[in-house]
Protein backbone atom coordinates (compact mmCIF):
# COMPACT_ATOMS: atom_id res chain seq x y z
CA UNK A 1 0.00 0.00 0.00
CA UNK A 2 1.24 3.32 -1.33
CA UNK A 3 0.86 5.90 2.18
CA UNK A 4 -0.63 9.05 0.88
CA UNK A 5 1.47 11.55 2.69
CA UNK A 6 4.12 10.13 0.17
CA UNK A 7 1.82 10.76 -3.14
CA UNK A 8 1.44 13.98 -1.89
CA UNK A 9 5.10 14.96 -1.26
CA UNK A 10 5.32 13.49 -4.85
CA UNK A 11 3.22 16.15 -6.71
CA UNK A 12 3.95 19.07 -4.54
CA UNK A 13 7.47 17.92 -5.17
CA UNK A 14 6.39 17.89 -9.32
CA UNK A 15 4.74 21.03 -8.98
CA UNK A 16 7.85 22.35 -7.26
CA UNK A 17 10.38 21.22 -10.28
CA UNK A 18 7.76 22.43 -12.68
CA UNK A 19 8.18 26.23 -11.40
CA UNK A 20 11.93 25.95 -11.03
CA UNK A 21 11.99 24.62 -14.73
CA UNK A 22 9.70 27.54 -15.78
CA UNK A 23 11.62 30.20 -14.05
CA UNK A 24 15.07 28.96 -15.16
CA UNK A 25 13.56 29.31 -18.99
CA UNK A 26 12.58 32.89 -18.02
CA UNK A 27 15.42 33.89 -16.88
CA UNK A 28 17.01 31.78 -20.40
CA UNK A 29 14.64 33.97 -22.29
CA UNK A 30 15.88 37.25 -20.26
CA UNK A 31 19.14 36.88 -20.81
CA UNK A 32 19.38 36.36 -24.29
CA UNK A 33 17.05 39.39 -24.85
CA UNK A 34 19.82 41.47 -22.84
CA UNK A 35 22.48 39.84 -25.39
CA UNK A 36 20.95 40.69 -28.54
CA UNK A 37 20.30 44.14 -26.76
CA UNK A 38 24.21 44.22 -26.26
CA UNK A 39 24.67 43.08 -29.77
CA UNK A 40 22.45 45.55 -31.40
CA UNK A 41 24.70 47.89 -28.94
CA UNK A 42 27.70 46.51 -30.37
CA UNK A 43 26.91 47.00 -33.71
CA UNK A 44 26.73 50.48 -33.86
CA UNK A 45 30.71 50.79 -33.76
CA UNK A 46 31.02 48.40 -36.14
CA UNK A 47 28.69 50.82 -38.96
CA UNK A 48 30.76 54.35 -37.85
CA UNK A 49 33.70 52.38 -38.94
CA UNK A 50 32.55 51.21 -42.88
CA UNK A 51 33.83 54.54 -44.20
CA UNK A 52 37.53 54.64 -42.59
CA UNK A 53 37.62 51.08 -44.08
CA UNK A 54 37.01 51.84 -47.47
CA UNK A 55 39.39 55.55 -47.27
CA UNK A 56 42.42 54.15 -44.95
CA UNK A 57 41.95 51.12 -44.16
CA UNK A 58 45.08 49.68 -42.52
CA UNK A 59 46.30 46.97 -40.92
CA UNK A 60 44.61 47.35 -36.93
CA UNK A 61 41.67 48.87 -38.02
CA UNK A 62 40.84 45.69 -40.24
CA UNK A 63 42.07 43.62 -37.26
CA UNK A 64 39.63 45.38 -35.06
CA UNK A 65 36.91 45.29 -37.47
CA UNK A 66 36.91 41.72 -37.88
CA UNK A 67 37.33 41.19 -34.11
CA UNK A 68 34.18 42.97 -33.06
CA UNK A 69 32.06 41.59 -36.22
CA UNK A 70 33.24 37.77 -35.19
CA UNK A 71 32.54 38.64 -31.24
CA UNK A 72 28.97 39.61 -33.02
CA UNK A 73 28.33 36.83 -34.60
CA UNK A 74 29.26 34.27 -32.01
CA UNK A 75 26.80 35.94 -30.05
CA UNK A 76 24.35 35.54 -32.19
CA UNK A 77 24.98 31.71 -32.17
CA UNK A 78 25.06 31.47 -28.40
CA UNK A 79 21.17 33.26 -28.67
CA UNK A 80 20.03 30.65 -30.83
CA UNK A 81 21.52 28.06 -28.62
CA UNK A 82 20.42 29.30 -26.29
CA UNK A 83 16.78 29.22 -28.06
CA UNK A 84 17.16 26.01 -30.00
CA UNK A 85 18.22 23.60 -27.11
CA UNK A 86 19.83 21.38 -29.35
CA UNK A 87 23.36 19.46 -29.64
CA UNK A 88 24.04 20.86 -33.13
CA UNK A 89 23.74 24.61 -31.99
CA UNK A 90 26.16 24.16 -29.35
CA UNK A 91 28.72 22.88 -31.98
CA UNK A 92 27.97 25.76 -34.37
CA UNK A 93 29.07 28.11 -31.41
CA UNK A 94 32.26 26.39 -30.62
CA UNK A 95 33.10 25.93 -34.42
CA UNK A 96 32.42 29.69 -34.92
CA UNK A 97 34.77 30.82 -31.51
CA UNK A 98 37.41 28.60 -32.74
CA UNK A 99 37.10 29.82 -36.14
CA UNK A 100 37.37 33.33 -34.93
CA UNK A 101 40.50 32.56 -33.03
CA UNK A 102 41.98 31.20 -36.31
CA UNK A 103 41.16 33.84 -38.03
CA UNK A 104 41.74 37.18 -35.76
CA UNK A 105 44.54 35.45 -33.57
CA UNK A 106 48.21 35.93 -33.66
CA UNK A 107 49.03 32.10 -32.86
CA UNK A 108 52.27 30.28 -33.44
CA UNK A 109 51.94 27.42 -35.89
CA UNK A 110 51.26 24.56 -33.27
CA UNK A 111 48.15 26.63 -32.22
CA UNK A 112 46.87 27.32 -35.94
CA UNK A 113 47.30 23.29 -36.41
CA UNK A 114 45.22 22.63 -33.13
CA UNK A 115 42.73 24.95 -34.02
CA UNK A 116 42.44 23.58 -37.74
CA UNK A 117 42.21 19.98 -36.07
CA UNK A 118 39.62 21.25 -33.30
CA UNK A 119 37.59 22.31 -36.12
CA UNK A 120 38.01 18.86 -37.80
CA UNK A 121 36.73 16.85 -35.00
CA UNK A 122 33.73 19.13 -34.97
CA UNK A 123 33.12 17.92 -38.16
CA UNK A 124 33.51 14.28 -37.49
CA UNK A 125 31.27 14.46 -34.13
CA UNK A 126 28.88 16.11 -36.54
CA UNK A 127 29.13 13.61 -39.11
CA UNK A 128 29.40 10.18 -37.70
CA UNK A 129 28.94 10.58 -33.98
CA UNK A 130 25.97 13.10 -33.99
CA UNK A 131 22.88 12.26 -32.87
CA UNK A 132 20.05 14.42 -33.74
CA UNK A 133 17.49 12.92 -31.84
CA UNK A 134 19.45 13.53 -28.68
CA UNK A 135 17.75 15.89 -26.37
CA UNK A 136 14.23 15.60 -28.83
CA UNK A 137 12.21 13.82 -25.79
CA UNK A 138 11.29 14.58 -22.46
CA UNK A 139 12.15 12.29 -19.16
CA UNK A 140 8.67 11.18 -19.58
CA UNK A 141 9.18 10.09 -23.35
CA UNK A 142 7.15 12.83 -24.16
CA UNK A 143 8.76 15.13 -27.14
CA UNK A 144 10.18 18.35 -26.60
CA UNK A 145 8.28 21.38 -26.51
CA UNK A 146 10.73 22.89 -28.39
CA UNK A 147 11.30 20.44 -31.11
CA UNK A 148 9.38 19.89 -34.11
CA UNK A 149 9.82 16.15 -35.38
CA UNK A 150 11.73 17.81 -38.41
CA UNK A 151 14.03 19.06 -36.30
CA UNK A 152 14.59 16.49 -33.83
CA UNK A 153 15.36 13.96 -36.37
CA UNK A 154 12.54 11.85 -35.33
CA UNK A 155 11.43 11.31 -38.71
CA UNK A 156 13.46 9.35 -39.95
CA UNK A 157 13.46 7.58 -36.70
CA UNK A 158 10.13 6.07 -37.34
CA UNK A 159 9.27 6.63 -40.52
CA UNK A 160 5.62 6.91 -41.58
CA UNK A 161 4.44 2.91 -42.87
CA UNK A 162 4.21 3.07 -46.53
CA UNK A 163 1.04 1.77 -48.36
CA UNK A 164 0.74 -0.02 -51.63
CA UNK A 165 -1.07 2.16 -54.61
CA UNK A 166 -4.52 1.61 -54.79
CA UNK A 167 -4.79 0.63 -50.57
CA UNK A 168 -6.45 3.13 -49.81
CA UNK A 169 -9.11 2.68 -52.42
CA UNK A 170 -10.32 -0.31 -50.34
Amino acid sequence: MEHPASHVESHWRTQLRNRIIQASSLLEILLSGLVLIGLLLSAVPLIRWMPGLLIDGNEVEIRTFLERSLDIVIGIEFIKMLAKHSPGSSLEVLLYAIARHLVVGHDSALENLLSVGAIALIFIVRKYFFVPAFGAHLPDGHLAPDLSPAQSGIHWLHPEPETEPGEDDK
